[in-house]
């Protein structure tokens, strides 16, 4: 049986949207007060739905967790996913330049090297070809700094042998070249690992013990201001690709308001830290002298740091060194 499709049937047909509707997977609980990485997914989602692309929420792990959601976006299952940097990492590595501990002065800084510096469009060209684009490189909250349950880190020497919750093995390199220890810990066993004394801390941004209820646990902040702590907005690239001219443009609006209700979110820590105090939690602010030698000691790991020949440079030229 052969279908004749009429000229009106086809102009519908080139006319229809890329898809019927844009899945977006988030990675944190739905906190527009606290989370960097849900405002940025809930702006995106609404300015698609403002501007005729119909764009849906799912909750954290609903769609599959990290590896899961990478596999499906690079196969054009799912549209966008708030993902781990070390996702994007894994197609390519120059994403990890934006992650080295005390490499940039400030967020600005690392913005100043997506963006002028070229650095995001280098990221893409290596993860496009593997059907993964980079939409941003999302901050999910001030800079990192160190909790811990019974050692304050007011000195650079307070981290001798505190044995620090790692997130994989470029995290325990970093503690061994401050003089601490690490330990692999998935996210799900963490409290159960600072309670039983298995790590003594973790490093993240201010906002993470009061979204995920470690307060009671937790007793010192450090604001080390140590790196952006960022993960990523990926998208399929097919469906990138697959997107009118005019819908590439709604898309690409819709990133940079995300973009900049992200950071907006993120520039001030001054509530947040408000709030650590409240839930009992003591903050530790270090003096320069001190943040010094965290960075003078955190040198050697850019060296070290897994990237393509010539990404440290590159890196190194996007912030005007």
């Amino acid at each position: 049986m052969t279908t004749i499709l009429t000229a009106s049937a086809i102009t519908v047909a080139l006319t229809l949207p890329a898809t019927a509707e844009v899945k977006i997977a988030l990675d944190s609980p739905p906190d527009l007060e606290k989370s960097g990485t849900y405002m940025w997914a809930h702006t995106f989602g609404e300015y698609l739905n403002a501007n005729g692309i119909e764009a849906t929420e799912f909750e954290r792990n609903s769609l599959g967790e990290e590896a899961e959601r990478l596999d499906q976006v690079s196969q054009g299952l799912l549209e966008v996913s708030m993902s781990d940097a070390k996702s994007a990492g894994a197609l390519d590595t120059t994403i990890n330049g934006s992650m080295m501990p005390y490499f940039f002065d400030d967020m600005a800084q690392l913005d100043m090297a997506l963006d002028a510096g070229g650095m995001l469009a280098q990221i893409n060209a290596g993860t496009t070809p593997k059907g993964v684009r980079v939409l941003d490189i999302v901050y999910t909250g001030t800079p990192t700094g160190i909790f811990t349950t019974e050692v304050p880190i007011r000195t650079f020497e307070d981290m001798s042998g505190v044995r620090m919750r790692a997130l994989d093995e470029v995290q325990i390199n970093t503690f061994e070249q401050w003089g601490a220890k690490g330990t692999i810990v998935s996210w799900s066993e963490v409290p159960n690992a600072l309670q039983t004394g298995v790590a003594g801390g973790y490093i993240n941004p201010a906002f993470v013990p009061l979204t995920y209820g470690h307060t009671s646990f937790i007793n010192y902040f450090t604001n080390a201001r140590m790196s952006p702590s960022v993960r990523v907005a990926i998208a399929s690239e097919d469906w990138y690709q697959g997107l009118t001219d005019e819908e590439r443009a709604t898309v690409q609006a819709a990133v940079a308001a995300a973009h900049e209700a992200n950071r907006k979110l993120v520039s001030d820590d001054t509530e947040v830290l408000k709030q650590l105090g409240e839930a009992g939690i003591e903050v530790i602010e270090l003096t320069p002298e001190e943040r010094q030698k965290f960075r003078d000691a955190s040198q050697p790991l850019y060296e070290s740091t897994e990237m393509p020949d010539g990404a440290l440079a590159a890196w190194n030229a996007a912030v005007g060194r």
